[in-house]
């Protein structure tokens, strides 16, 4: 790839605090930009021109590409041509004229809550799977954790007799989350009667252990998760994220204030948060028409 994109990419992380994840996305974006130049006979991703821009990215449109994709594309080349301007490598940014498309509002995934007690129950038994499954499956309800923020806590993360956890998000960023009692209790059981058996094997100090005492994946927890919704009846419908979603629409639907929700879910902007409340109004428009008697 040419020199300045590998610079910039580079820079996403250490000038931007952006996550190893955010690159890799910008990194697809921008080599399927360039491979869509080569075969037009363009190898200078500099030299790219707003007809070739708006050209990408309807030939990605019409390639069946998801608006969301499409929208994601344009922001990595934005974002990449500003900053060549900003280094001085352009003086024109061929992105500037373009708007991003409207995207159709897609609602989260969520479960009704007896369909998410059934999941975060799935795993029966005292066996030292079924109690590490448990736990980690009441501490992604319980705090609306990321995939990736749940396989990264540290013990030293995790404070039960205050019944609260500590998580890194994105950009590094640190947030303080409750955890409700039955996510506590959960926690206790597996890290007396499980985890030491784990760490036998190998400890690097992560609250959830392999059985071969190595920090877990977030392949891991999908296929624990994916294991889960089987269990309970909801086989694909359910991943990681699911949870999160659950989290914060039943908090909303109690009364709680969108604003502490943003908090604990670690958004930037109150904006995506905002979208829970197109869930919970949905959830009250069905219960309208279902029991009003003039519908």
């Amino acid at each position: 790839m040419l020199r300045e994109a590998e610079e910039f990419l580079s820079q996403l992380i250490y000038a931007r605090g952006l996550s190893d994840n955010t690159r890799e996305a910008y990194r697809r974006d921008i080599e399927a930009f360039s491979r869509y130049l080569e075969e037009r006979g363009v190898t200078d991703l500099v030299a790219a021109s707003r007809a070739d821009v708006a050209g990408f990215l309807a030939f990605e449109h019409e390639a069946g590409f998801a608006d969301a994709t499409v929208t994601r594309r344009l922001v990595a080349l934005k974002v990449f041509y500003a900053w060549l301007c900003d280094e001085g490598e352009l003086s024109a940014d061929p992105t500037e004229a373009l708007s991003r498309p409207r995207q159709a509002m897609r609602l989260p995934d969520s479960l009704t809550e007896a369909q998410t007690r059934a999941l975060v129950t799935a795993f029966e038994g005292d066996s030292p799977l079924a109690l590490r499954n448990r736990a980690m499956l009441e501490l992604l309800y319980a705090c609306g954790l990321r995939a990736s923020e749940l396989v990264s806590l540290g013990l030293d993360d995790v404070h039960l007799d205050e019944a609260f956890l500590r998580c890194t998000g994105k950009g590094d960023k640190q947030r303080v989350v409750p955890i409700g009692g039955s996510a506590v209790a959960a926690l206790r059981a597996y890290l007396a009667g499980a985890r030491p058996g784990f760490a036998a094997h190998g400890d690097d100090g992560s609250v959830f252990l392999s059985a071969r005492g190595r920090g877990l994946t977030r392949e891991t927890l999908w296929r624990v998760v994916t294991e889960a919704a089987r269990r309970s009846g909801l086989a694909g419908r359910v991943h990681p994220h699911t949870l999160r979603h659950c989290f914060a629409t039943h908090l909303l639907s109690h009364g709680a204030n969108i604003r502490a929700i943003q908090e604990m879910l670690g958004h930037a902007d109150v904006s995506t948060t905002q979208i829970y409340t197109h869930v919970d109004a949905e959830r009250l428009l069905a219960t309208h028409r279902r029991f009003h008697p003039r519908p």
